[in-house]
């Protein structure tokens, strides 16, 4: 089994380890970059992603350049358009980007709604499907398009400025929203058609496991590796700890973190208006998902905005107290959970107490936080059950010391085996095997 440079790119840190299957002989410590947020814009500058995973490859020593190939997941989308050289001519939008609300509409209302779900697997959902953000590029800032000589997400940028190749995988492919997600059969000629852009735009897709090119001399020198290595063409960090967690159809795994996102693993897809389906990356396999925008990060926020006086390592104990006594404790306070809009809807919602007098508590506001994101996590096996996959009754899950799943899960029907999987994103590239 060959020594394996991982690189997990997540949406605010990139973490490096060198593994030999799915054990890390050596990891980083995360660095951190910053996402530029404006209103409903959120960017990550280029040059300071690559920044970052210049200095997370450092951190592992001279021991890097000894590894025999390299693997790379990333958050996805993260798209962004290159000139003909591999310069980003535009930022990288993230999936928690949602200007594209108007676009979105758009693209959906010229070839109906139902065509589209069957072609791509999913709505246009805004920033979670990113030809909506190309839309947006080219209705508003279309003098940054004109030199676009390659357009893709994150694995196809660091492949461009590592090895030089033009390629995506499956898995990355279906949320461009001009895929063929359902056939795995390449890009789609009527969804490229209505959005109005060539597909020779776009890369060549892959599976995860192949082997896209090799580390140029340049990249070698910029990232401190050794020229010729070879690197996978990578996957969705989604897909890394679905792996890990085995790929058994109608596997759950749930990511708990400032994003909650729970993904069902399936051999027959069946596309659903509220669920997001795309490529597992490998083995002719999909997901389907279902996303809650804002979790950790809406409860943290509660915490700085209303009991700052308790310590971040405290309020775990805060939260499973409430959670203990269940709708009760938040009185006829309640709260709509979209701080950070809605990744599984076109609309966008933004968050919303109501029920509020003069007697409210701050307690009463933080329970119904609890309760209203405990109950949209419970909401989400009724969709998954829809698309015909029988789930089996064990979950993976993969998220911060604050367990905060013990929460999440408490209204979920029937009994559950679950099991924490860590590092899941890193330890589940260790499940690729290289192939020409």
């Amino acid at each position: 089994m060959a020594m394996l440079l991982g690189l997990d790119v997540g949406s605010s840190s990139v973490t490096a380890g060198i593994l030999h299957g799915t054990q890390v002989l050596a990891e980083s410590p995360r660095v951190f970059f910053p996402n530029h947020c404006d209103g409903p814009r959120v960017e990550v500058d280029p040059d300071v992603l690559l920044a970052a995973i210049r200095q997370a490859i450092a951190q592992l020593g001279p021991r890097v350049k000894q590894v025999e190939v390299i693997a790379l997941a990333g958050m996805c989308p993260a798209w962004v358009a290159m000139d003909r050289r591999g310069k980003p001519l535009t930022p990288i939008v993230t999936h928690q980007d949602r200007r594209s609300v108007a676009e979105a509409q758009a693209l959906e209302k010229r070839l109906g709604g139902k065509r589209h779900l069957t072609l791509c697997g999913s709505r246009p959902f805004p920033g979670g499907i990113s030809s909506t953000t190309w839309a947006w590029y080219k209705c508003h800032q279309p003098a940054r398009l004109k030199k676009a000589d390659l357009v893709g997400h994150l694995n196809t940028f660091l492949h461009r400025q590592m090895t030089g190749a033009r390629v995506t995988d499956p898995s990355h492919a279906s949320f461009t929203g001009l895929y063929r997600t359902l056939k795995l059969d390449g890009w789609s000629d009527e969804l490229c058609a209505n959005l109005g852009v060539n597909a020779s735009l776009l890369p060549e897709i892959l599976e995860s496991d192949r082997i896209a090119g090799v580390v140029t001399a340049v990249a070698a020198r910029q990232f401190g590796l050794r020229q010729g290595t070879p690197m996978m063409t990578g996957l969705v960090d989604g897909s890394a700890g679905m792996l890990l967690a085995g790929a058994k159809v109608g596997q759950l795994f749930n990511v708990v973190g400032s994003t909650d996102v729970l993904a069902l693993c399936t051999d027959k897809p069946r596309p659903h208006p509220q669920l997001l389906t795309r490529a597992l990356g490998v083995q002719g396999k999909w997901v389907q998902v279902s996303t809650l925008a804002a979790v950790a990060s809406a409860l943290y926020w509660v915490r700085a905005q209303f009991f700052p006086e308790i310590a971040i390592k405290d309020f775990p104990a805060e939260l499973r107290r409430l959670s203990k006594l269940g709708p009760a404790a938040s009185g006829p306070v309640r709260f709509d959970p979209s701080l950070a809009g809605d990744r599984m809807s076109i609309e966008q919602r933004q968050g919303a107490f109501t029920g509020l007098t003069l007697a409210t508590t701050r307690t009463q506001m933080l329970s119904a936080v609890i309760e209203a994101l405990t109950s949209a996590s419970a909401a989400r096996l009724p969709l998954l059950q829809a698309t015909g996959t029988r789930i089996l009754h064990s979950v993976a899950i993969s998220g911060g010391a604050d367990r905060l799943d013990q929460l999440l899960h408490r209204d979920w029907p029937g009994r559950w085996q679950r099991r924490t999987v860590t590092e899941a994103t890193l330890r589940g590239l260790g499940t690729l095997t290289p192939r020409s």
